[in-house]
């Protein structure tokens, strides 16, 4: 990725070579999970606006539908181990918060656990 791309668009390339295929409706959550550490809510919905244009999608997404996704993925919190999953997935297509968020994740989840 190139080091002058704006967040939204580095976020989208980054998800793009980690989902060539598109995103598994079991990803979505704990993505939606990484992203809004790291982009407000307006650029996570952009973000996923862009995507679903990559690929036809059995439902039609709106912003709605997008920002009730985001705070159930932020009210529901998924598992750490779905979170890491994906982390890992987007460590490897470059994402570079990916891995320290997933150790975040775990770290967190530690501490509510002692």
């Amino acid at each position: 990725m190139t080091d002058n791309a704006s967040p939204f668009e580095a976020a989208v390339n980054w998800i793009r070579a980690g989902y060539p295929e598109g995103i598994p409706a079991t990803d979505f959550p704990p993505l939606l999970a990484l992203l809004v550490r790291s982009l407000d809510e307006r650029q996570v919905t952009d973000v996923v606006l862009r995507l679903a244009r990559d690929h036809d999608l059995d439902v039609p997404l709106t912003e709605d539908n997008i920002g009730a996704a985001i705070t159930k993925a932020t009210d529901e919190r998924p598992t750490t181990e779905k979170i890491s999953q994906v982390a890992a997935r987007l460590a490897s297509a470059g994402w570079p918060l990916a891995r320290a968020q997933a150790d975040t994740a775990t770290a967190d989840d530690d501490e509510v656990l002692a």
